[in-house]
């Protein structure tokens, strides 16, 4: 599945911009080691954590985007860092386990 028809389907904001990646997969946490752990390459990553350090652990894991539930906002530095980085930042007013699930029935794959 496409960047783009995840957006699309699930009414996400981007607040950086979108590269229209493939999605393989879906990872949920809010611990940085644990998603340097098991996150995988072109993942979704859903998290509440809002610092530049996102868009670090995003560059390094190569993940299609990250999304920021809950309607974080995120702090200056980290668009700052994503939009260098080229980490797509998508934002949504859902929590983090209603977002796990719609992705899921979209057929996004856990990691």
């Amino acid at each position: 599945m496409r960047l783009s028809q995840v957006i699309d389907e699930l009414g996400l904001r981007a607040l950086t911009p979108v590269q229209d990646r493939e999605v393989t997969g879906g990872y949920v946490s809010d611990l940085l080691s644990d998603v340097l752990a098991n996150g995988r390459e072109a993942n979704i990553w859903i998290t509440i954590q809002a610092h530049r350090n996102v868009a670090a652990v995003a560059s390094l894991k190569d993940f299609t985007a990250v999304i920021l539930a809950g309607n974080r906002e995120p702090q200056d530095d980290l668009l700052e860092v994503a939009s260098q980085e080229g980490v797509c930042l998508l934002s949504t007013p859902m929590t983090s386990y209603e977002i796990a699930g719609r992705l899921c029935a979209l057929g996004v794959p856990p990691s």
